[in-house]
């Protein structure tokens, strides 16, 4: 197995003490380079702490050496694309940042800004921070198994409106909900 801690590491623009600070406990920055390297055996103690200090699960960390991974090639800047001095590997959806659980809608049917084929990565979040997500699509779960998607565009005590994204729909609201669930990223096949 290869690790990708360096990998992980870099696209979040972090230096080995940032790591390392970032570890709980933190550690030093020559542990996490040995680490990194594999002259110190990454263990799943390890792997827990870095994948902590990362924001992502600790599986992340590692990869198989068969399986092949994207790769970013390339970066497009204002002058046009632009090849990158070293290929670097692709930081996947589900590597996002933040503690939340993350969950994908997929989409079947054209509707709204949406279309049929795309991927919807929602975070999950507290009703309680609901206000964060005003006026963002959201996935709400309903009794009986069903769920409300569109714009939250209510919050009142226990009640969430959201207005489902096609033409003509009327605002759903939902009594209490255990959760919302608020959209990050968009994958849309070309």
């Amino acid at each position: 197995m290869i690790n990708r801690i360096r990998d992980l590491r870099k696209a979040k623009g972090w230096t080995l003490a940032d790591l390392a600070e970032a570890c709980t406990p933190p550690t030093t920055p020559q542990t996490i380079g040995r680490l990194e390297t594999g002259m110190r055996n990454l263990s799943i103690k390890w792997m827990d702490r870095i994948a902590g200090a990362l924001g992502v699960e600790p599986e992340a960390l590692v990869r198989s050496e068969a399986t092949a991974h994207p790769k970013v090639v390339a970066r497009l800047i204002d002058a046009g694309a632009e090849a990158l001095a070293k290929q670097a590997d692709a930081v996947l959806p589900t590597e996002l940042g933040g503690d939340a659980p993350l969950m994908a809608l997929s989409i079947e049917a054209g509707m709204g800004e949406y279309r049929a084929g795309d991927q919807l990565w929602l975070r999950q979040l507290d009703p309680a921070d609901s206000a964060r997500a005003i006026n963002r699509d959201v996935l709400v779960p309903r009794p009986g198994g069903r769920f409300a998607f569109g714009r939250l565009i209510d919050r009142q005590g226990t009640l969430v409106g959201v207005l489902p994204p096609g033409m003509g729909q009327k605002q759903q609201v939902v009594d209490n909900p255990p959760w919302l669930a608020v959209a990050e990223m968009l994958v849309r096949k070309l």
